[in-house]
């Protein structure tokens, strides 16, 4: 059961890694500019992109924190 839910989670990370963007632009282009119906999951899916999208910006912009720890990242080997 550990191994299933720590598979769960990290295809949970890789999905919205990838398709955060995708999905925060692309569902309100498709519910309103081509007449999509509503779907109550790609709803919450997209609600779940809005917060990523905002604690990123959070990081980024106001706490200016980065995900790497080392003061070396940046740097190429």
């Amino acid at each position: 059961m550990i191994k299933f839910l720590k598979e769960l989670y990290g295809v949970g990370i890789l999905f919205f890694y990838y398709m955060k963007y995708i999905i925060l632009f692309g569902w309100p282009l498709l519910r309103y500019g081509l007449d999509y119906k509503d779907n109550s999951i790609m709803n919450i899916l997209w609600a779940i992109c809005l917060l990523l999208f905002i604690k990123d910006m959070v990081y980024k912009f106001v706490l200016k924190k980065s995900y790497c720890k080392d003061s070396s990242c940046g740097v190429k080997r």
